[in-house]
């Protein structure tokens, strides 16, 4: 099992990069980013979450589940209307969870909101279930590069299903992804 053997050296990895004496070597890394990609094959996510939850403690780091985030937004805007507004948005559906002209709460914006809430109790924000931006239109990217992310003053770690193949890193192992940004383990 490829995770029996990965995941010791992966999480010693992000120790070692999560440490504070190592942090201002995740700028230089991550051009200009303060942002970690931690990778692993998506279907060993919950193994990989599972560790998660035991190695990083409550005194330094706050998981935000973005899958209870998405579930929340689709509840607070009720299912019914969602889908409506959903299919009134066809082609472009994906504006329901990221528009940058609107002046509504996004999924984006509440994802965002969360990470820099976070931040601001003095936690690292830790981003699991990524999987659910799939066919949003929201990445890794405008997360990394939103201007309330690059002016945090705590890393963001970002749990990321997906897989490296040749040079290219692979979200859900079938869209290629960005690495700028984000240093990636």
């Amino acid at each position: 099992m490829a995770y029996l053997d990965e995941h010791k050296a992966k999480f010693d990895n992000l120790k070692a990069v999560l440490d504070e004496k190592n942090r201002t070597q995740l700028s230089l890394v991550a051009n200009g980013g303060y942002s970690i990609l931690f990778t692993y094959p998506p279907k060993e996510e919950s193994l990989y979450l599972d560790k998660a939850k035991e190695v990083l403690g409550k005194e330094n780091f706050e998981i935000i589940d973005v899958s209870k985030l998405f579930v929340e937004f689709i509840e607070d805007y009720d299912l019914k209307d969602f889908v409506e507004v959903y299919n009134d948005l066809k082609p472009n559906s994906y504006k329901i969870f990221i528009d940058n002209t609107g002046s509504d709460i996004d999924l984006f914006d509440t994802v965002v909101n969360a990470i820099i809430e976070t931040s601001k109790k003095g936690l690292i924000p830790v981003l699991i279930r990524t999987g659910i931006f799939y066919g949003t239109g929201i990445e890794n990217i405008n997360i990394t590069q939103h201007s309330g992310i690059n002016n945090l003053n705590t890393p963001l770690l970002i749990f990321y299903p997906g897989e490296i193949k040749g040079d290219h890193h692979h979200f859900l192992n079938a869209k290629q992804s960005s690495n700028y940004r984000c240093t990636i383990i």
